[in-house]
């Protein structure tokens, strides 16, 4: 009996450690939920919050308005950059999300934000998703965001991961933002997240009476300006050049900048 019952025994050990790792690989057992693993970053968007954006350790103006800070709280920024990239995710600085595009610096993402003034009942326009980040920023602060993406593996990655994390109010489209979004123009708030020479006038044509847009202007490789732009309610136009800034270029469809 003992010759048999031995075997029995070590089979059952083994089934039973077999078992254990089964399970910690389903996420049972004490492997951390998705919710814990979200959780560990949390201290890192505080951080980024406090010293980069609330309380910025330059010359840079403090963005005040108490619910861009909590959207800039709540965003995981680090599921919209790159794996390669996690590690840097929460870092005072803009980032590569491939094809020759970038995910913002969070401070210029708060600011312009902030600059537009948005309304829980507005429709936002953005051109350049990029990664998707800037759009769920905007999310939580308004009705509805419609953001236009040129490059098509850039456009169907953000619209995959917009839906994966919930930010149902979002819509992707695969175009050239040059030429806005006109079938459902027009628009309370424009942002652009790429640098024109000038402003596009279909944006303008698109932008409600009484609507601001925020957008870097200026050359790829001369000094761009983030510049404010609102249309009055009789229609006229006037521009406020703020602070210098870097961005990439607002591309057409062949993939050259917009002269």
């Amino acid at each position: 009996m003992r010759s048999v019952t031995k075997p029995l025994q070590c089979l059952f050990a083994v089934a039973v450690f077999l078992a254990g790792i089964i399970l910690s690989f389903d996420g049972c057992g004490d492997a951390p939920t998705p919710k814990e693993k979200e959780d560990e970053f949390r201290p890192l968007r505080e951080a980024m919050v406090r010293e980069q954006i609330s309380h910025p350790p330059d010359y840079r103006d403090s963005v005040k308005d108490p619910k861009v800070l909590d959207a800039m709280r709540a965003v995981p920024r680090h599921l919209f950059v790159p794996p390669s990239n996690i590690r840097n995710a929460y870092g005072d600085f803009p980032l590569p999300i491939g094809y020759g595009q970038t995910i913002s610096q969070p401070y210029i993402v708060a600011l312009m934000t902030e600059m537009l003034e948005v309304k829980p009942e507005h429709r936002v326009l953005e051109i350049g998703t990029g990664s998707g980040y800037q759009a769920a920023v905007l999310s939580p602060l308004v009705r509805e965001v419609y953001t236009i993406e040129i490059v098509k593996p850039l456009a169907l990655q953000a619209e995959e991961r917009l839906k994966k994390l919930q930010y149902p109010n979002v819509k992707v489209k695969i175009g050239d933002g040059y030429y806005g979004w006109e079938e459902l123009a027009p628009f309370d708030r424009i942002i652009v997240t790429c640098a024109a020479t000038f402003v596009p006038p279909p944006l303008l044509k698109q932008l409600k009476p009484g609507g601001k847009m925020c957008i870097p202007v200026g050359g790829q490789y001369v000094v761009q300006y983030l510049t404010m732009v609102e249309k009055a309610e009789d229609g006229s136009i006037t521009m406020r050049k703020t602070l210098p800034v870097r961005f990439v270029p607002l591309t057409r469809g062949d993939g050259e900048p917009w002269q």
